[in-house]
């Protein structure tokens, strides 16, 4: 059985939770306080036969990850693709024909130019039936403007303007779901559902995002996050790692659940550990920076958060000719504010920490206060992280936590 941690708490879908059949719906508030985006957290499962299909699609890593963030609510309020009107509408203003605020379209993309509108089209994901989709709309869409919108850039040095320009086929086709099965993944993730029943109730829920193994830094930043002037008090923070498709040069994702599940186990009973709340999200990052953390944003709404850790460069890529970022260190935190008001989400901006002190007796504390104090702070790059895991060579534990660096260190090369 497949468990998810919740700080001191498991719990474990059921395979019949997983894979439930019921009448699509709107499903009421749940122990959460948050207000689902939207206002109602869709469930689109429902009854559907698969011998009734005109095609069979199977569906990639990126278009499952989808499917399975609109079945289940993570995309509400919306109930299917996005037609052509909608697509463009939040390409061009964020908001869907409807005027509810998307950072980004939600696309179902084709290489098959015979898919008509009207048929009906049995989605599949590695044997598992997830979804029959009706298509209403079928469209060449404008892929430069989509990319010069939504990435802010249209040269495929970009991850997310090569993904749109060259891994998605010429042909978007939008159109309702009927939700049918969950596919198995090495994450077992949770329903907004799911997750709204695990919260406290009456509190602030302070989200973070991250598609990283989590290390000291990471760590001290968001169990400090729940000391922000905007966080209520007993607010609990839950960390929600993307098991989705990234970026090319990422650690396994199998290897980062992995790490997860050990930090999860080691910090339990730890004062921090227990107002630390743990999930895993189907979704694949377009590393598209300011337009991506209002998409985050909106996903962890449905899933009962208040709030939401806005790093240095949210979401943010570099060019892989020269290097440069496409975006500002703090475009993300700005853009978040400026929506926060409409989104319903609060941002809180991530702390700029640093460690100081020796290998044995450390501390985390901001880079003002070490740079007023005169502290020498300790520094460790990711290149040079890696290269001392592959080495076999002792690793601080003011960078990293002993038992992920001994995941690391079995299953990645």
């Amino acid at each position: 059985m497949l468990s998810l941690a919740f700080g001191a708490t498991a719990f474990s879908p059921t395979t019949s939770s997983l894979r439930m059949q019921r009448a699509p719906q709107q499903v009421a508030m749940m122990a959460a306080r948050q207000v689902p985006h939207g206002g109602t957290l869709v469930d689109l499962f429902g009854e559907a036969d698969a011998a009734s299909a005109d095609k069979t699609v199977e569906l990639n890593d990126r278009q499952s990850c989808d499917t399975q963030l609109l079945c289940n609510g993570g995309f509400s309020p919306l109930t299917g693709f996005m037609n052509e009107d909608n697509y463009n509408s939040v390409v061009s203003d964020m908001k869907t024909t409807a005027g509810v605020m998307m950072g980004l379209p939600v696309v179902m993309d084709t290489f098959d130019e015979s898919i008509e509108v009207g048929q009906k089209l049995l989605l599949t994901y590695k044997g598992t039936n997830m979804a029959m989709m009706t298509v209403e709309s079928k469209f060449k869409p404008d892929k430069p403007l989509e990319c010069i919108k939504a990435y802010g850039t249209a040269t495929i040095e970009h991850p997310g303007v090569r993904m749109v320009a060259m891994e998605r086929g010429p042909t978007y086709i939008g159109g309702s779901l009927v939700g049918m099965e969950t596919p198995v993944r090495d994450f077992p993730c949770a329903t907004p559902k799911e997750v709204r029943e695990m919260l406290p109730d009456e509190v602030d829920v302070v989200a973070f995002q991250c598609r990283n193994p989590v290390h000291r830094a990471h760590y001290e930043l968001f169990t400090r996050a729940l000391d922000a002037p905007n966080v209520g008090d007993d607010a609990v923070v839950l960390v929600h790692p993307t098991c989705g498709p990234t970026q090319e040069d990422d650690i396994p994702g199998t290897v980062r659940y992995k790490t997860y599940e050990v930090l999860i186990e080691e910090t339990k009973d730890t004062p921090s550990g227990i107002r630390t709340r743990w999930a895993y999200l189907p979704y694949s990052m377009h590393m598209a920076g300011p337009r991506e953390a209002i998409q985050h944003m909106i996903i962890r709404k449905n899933f009962g958060c208040t709030h939401f850790i806005i790093g240095r460069d949210m979401a943010g890529s570099k060019s892989s000719v020269d290097g440069e970022d496409f975006y500002g260190a703090f475009d993300a935190q700005d853009f978040a504010k400026a929506n926060a008001e409409e989104l319903g989400v609060q941002p809180v901006p991530s702390l700029n920490l640093v460690c100081s002190g020796d290998d044995e007796k450390f501390e985390y504390i901001t880079a003002d206060e070490a740079k007023e104090k005169g502290l020498e702070v300790k520094k460790l790059s990711g290149t040079k992280f890696r290269q001392m895991l592959r080495a076999g060579e002792a690793i601080p534990e003011w960078f990293a936590f002993k038992s992920v660096v001994e995941v690391l260190r079995a299953e990645w090369k």
